[in-house]
């Protein structure tokens, strides 16, 4: 196994059919032109809030159908139960439990298991719900956290041998969610591993949530981002129940892929207050038209379970998508939005995040907004908060303590 992964390391031809090149240099980006995200599909100019819930619509169905695919209304049951509770967690600053959601639809069943932390305060609490990649136990070293059964991407680093978890990544990832900065600071992390909702891999659509219906597939279903975000939604139907969780004050976060996700679900759901992208790149909060990094051609074929199918139509042909991905930061307005990556992240395009929320301004100005305060990208490792907020700080592909500080200080300005 690992001679064949070697060998796709050195020739990506064998997975991808051609080696893929991404373009770093600036001089190169192509000129493009962006679908104005105040024009109306006949042409017709957006000049007001009203205007704009219909355009919302409209921009909303043409992602739907041609990137991330439409995700069924829910018609189901949710069932909770806490299997796991500690009221005095984090040497007694914080309730912790781990609750089991039983998402019950036509005979069939989907269980997903949502870490809770939640700070000893008097008032409900704002919560920061985000997947994770690795499973709850990997954000704290307690042993009664369950290590998830489902379908699990390999990495050492973690333990994830043989697509399964194990204890030896418990823990590993305490520090890159901050859980004992947020309940200093009277925030909630509450968070669910991502495979439960789907298996990071082209299954056919066969498990996870996508397996709760039945349904004929055409080039516009929903995908695996889809799913992800969908879940997000279901985690948030069950936060609406708890009294110690102030509902009104959910932000979905998310990195890399599962920054897509997030900015998928705060654009579906206008229940999340605050939504926080993470060096989500293509297809995420980059541009699709820049072709800087990595492109939609290349995501296409690398994971082509994670979009509808339809998106493959824009493989080598951005210019012909309807929308871009300022259009997508657009479709929370007036709600707060953040985006950040590491400046050696090339492959997500920090230039093209920043330049997603640039272009979004003229939406969140139609609400009395700033939107995005500087319309220069800023310096490495300095922040700028407006309703949108953005940094591109020091080091590579990740989410560090410094994201999470930046994300609980936005949330302070806006909260």
């Amino acid at each position: 196994m690992r001679f064949i992964c070697l060998l796709l390391l050195i020739f990506p031809s064998l997975l991808f059919g051609q080696e893929f090149i991404p373009n770093y240099d600036e001089s190169k980006v192509p000129d493009y032109q962006l679908p104005d995200p105040l024009v109306f599909e006949n042409g017709e100019k957006v000049s007001s809030p009203e205007d704009w819930e219909k355009k919302r619509v409209e921009t909303l169905r043409y992602f739907e159908t041609e990137v991330y695919g439409i995700s069924p209304a829910w018609d189901g049951e949710i069932k909770a139960e806490i299997i796991t509770e500690l009221l005095n967690a984090l040497g007694g600053k914080a309730e912790r439990r781990e609750v089991k959601l039983t998402l019950q639809r036509n005979g069939k069943e989907v269980d997903l298991y949502v870490l809770i932390y939640l700070p000893k305060i008097e008032q409900a609490a704002p919560v920061i719900l985000g997947l994770n990649f690795y499973g709850n136990h990997t954000l704290s070293d307690d042993p009664t956290i369950r290590v998830t059964d489902a379908w699990i991407r390999n990495n050492e680093t973690y333990g994830a041998t043989d697509h399964k978890a194990s204890e030896k990544g418990r823990g590993l990832r305490r520090e890159n969610w901050a859980v004992e900065e947020a309940i200093n600071r009277g925030y909630g992390i509450a968070t669910l591993y991502y495979g439960e909702l789907d298996p990071d891999f082209d299954d056919g659509f066969e498990n996870g949530v996508h397996a709760l219906y039945q349904e004929e597939r055409n080039e516009s279903s929903w995908g695996a981002v889809g799913a992800w975000a969908w879940g997000l939604s279901r985690v948030m139907d069950y936060l609406e129940t708890l009294d110690d969780v102030d509902a009104a004050k959910v932000a979905v976060l998310g990195h890399s892929r599962l920054g897509k996700a997030a900015l998928w679900a705060g654009a579906t759901d206008t229940r999340f207050a605050l939504v926080i992208s993470n060096n989500s790149g293509c297809g995420g909060a980059a541009l699709s038209r820049r072709n800087y990094g990595e492109t939609v051609g290349r995501i296409n074929r690398a994971f082509p379970h994670w979009f509808a199918k339809r998106f493959d139509h824009y493989s080598e042909n951005e210019t012909a998508l309807p929308i871009d991905q300022h259009q997508l930061i657009a479709l929370m307005a007036p709600r707060p939005v953040y985006i950040a990556s590491g400046v050696d992240d090339r492959w997500a395009d920090p230039k093209g995040e920043f330049l997603s929320g640039l272009y979004a301004n003229p939406v969140y100005q139609l609400f009395g907004k700033t939107g995005m305060p500087e319309n220069k990208q800023p310096a490495v490792d300095q922040p700028v908060m407006g309703e949108i907020g953005y940094h591109v700080r020091s080091g590579g592909h990740g989410m560090l303590p410094y994201d999470m500080h930046q994300y609980f200080n936005f949330a302070d300005k806006h909260w």
